[in-house]
């Protein structure tokens, strides 16, 4: 999945493998700010290895936090939802910079219903 930021030039390419349960792995290419690689850098930390429902829990706390703008400060359950991640609540206050934040998260988003429905696809063919 190919995501472009058309604000600061950021892009990425994201690929899910979904086997079923996990998130058994993320690969990514990218070139872009510090902000954007970072980001995808810990979302790939986070996401590998989580149950669907558990990665998408974290992806909608990450929302919730860069959609903010820096009026939510993260608690003891939020951290332990986002670990690495709650080092981004900053970057909210920024709403140019949100995107950055948020382009890997996206992208990762999309790529996983792609990969859900070529799964489907191949349970149905199989």
């Amino acid at each position: 999945m190919h995501h472009v930021n058309p604000t600061c030039g950021d892009e990425i390419t994201l690929r899910v493998k979904y086997d079923g349960e996990t998130i058994s792995d993320i690969s990514y290419e990218g070139q872009g700010c510090s902000i954007s690689q970072a980001s995808a850098s810990v979302l790939n930390e986070l996401l590998v290895g989580k149950e669907l429902a558990e990665a998408q829990k974290v992806q909608e706390t990450f929302l919730e936090l860069m959609q903010s703008k820096g009026r939510i400060e993260p608690d003891d359950a939020m951290e332990e939802v986002l670990e690495d991640a709650v080092a981004f609540a900053g970057v909210s206050k920024y709403p140019a910079r949100v995107k950055c934040a948020l382009l890997s998260w996206m992208a990762w988003k999309d790529a996983t219903a792609q990969a859900l429905g070529e799964a489907d696809a191949e349970r149905k063919t199989a």
